[in-house]
């Protein structure tokens, strides 16, 4: 009898597992969860107190944006270095770059917004593309370099890139006015959508492509992207050949409209 309850109990804990593990797998796959992951807050703990344990966290709960932020980013090293933890530290002890982490994280005290921007996004595709793999999306400081960096179904997004075109730090590097333009708060989440659908539709035989299928084919992205977020915010000539296409072509899909090679109607 005793040995019944035992399977009984155990029955249970695995049902109930399998159910976790199916929930797990449903929220992965639902837009609405979809939030930022604050990585940047553990880089910042570290790189102005030093504190250890933030470390700590940093490699033992995001190995992966910790070794792009190392290796990719920064260009410091391996993470396997010995003394990687010093020189990772040392690296932001610039008083520019120490005033940039202090400013970045009072002008990102809260991304709510930025959360549901990327779940109102991140629906639409789904929406048109149902098999679209969802990022695991985080925020990082880098070193005024890359914007966005796509992996295997992640987005870090490097808040130092997007302080506002007055920002002063800017003023020193010579942005120009267009990319000035680019670098605040309201192109986040545009950006990050142009990027990981680059990601998941590269073109092919890029090498030996003509420029104008290239810039055709960026058009193409940039003009889904605009669908997505609900605003036409990149704005090219190709992205206006883009939409001239799908409106004589109603019968094209995005999803179509992504996959296909072919931009000899789009000319």
């Amino acid at each position: 009898m005793l040995r019944k309850v035992y399977y009984i109990l155990l029955l249970c804990v695995l049902c109930s597992s399998c159910d976790f593990k199916l929930k797990s797998n449903d929220d992965a796959d639902d837009p609405s969860n979809m939030k930022v992951e604050r990585y940047d807050r553990l880089e910042s703990r570290y790189v102005v107190t030093g504190d250890f344990s933030a470390l700590q966290q940093m490699n033992t709960e995001y190995p992966i944006e910790t070794r792009t932020l190392v290796e990719k980013i920064l260009r410091i090293g391996d993470v396997s270095d010995h003394d990687i933890s010093e020189r990772f530290l040392r690296f932001y002890q610039d008083s520019t770059l120490q005033s940039l982490v202090s400013d970045v994280e009072l002008e990102y005290a809260n991304m709510d917004d930025i959360s549901e921007g990327l779940q109102k996004t991140f629906s639409n595709l789904k929406k048109w593309i149902p098999d679209l793999p969802l990022p695991h999306v985080y925020t990082q400081i880098g070193a005024l370099d890359q914007s966005i960096v796509v992996g295997d179904r992640t987005i870090g997004i490097s808040l130092d890139k997007y302080m506002g075109a007055k920002y002063p730090i800017y003023e020193k590097f010579g942005y120009s006015n267009e990319q000035l333009e680019s670098m605040n708060r309201s192109y986040i989440v545009p950006d990050c959508t142009l990027f990981y659908l680059l990601s998941l539709y590269p073109m092919k035989n890029f090498d030996t492509r003509s420029q104008l299928e290239k810039d055709l084919h960026m058009g193409k992205l940039m003009w889904v992207s605009n669908k997505a977020i609900g605003i036409e915010l990149f704005r090219t000539d190709y992205v206006q050949m883009v939409s001239r296409y799908m409106r004589r072509h109603g019968n094209v899909t995005i999803k179509q409209l992504l996959e296909s090679d072919d931009y000899k109607d789009m000319k």
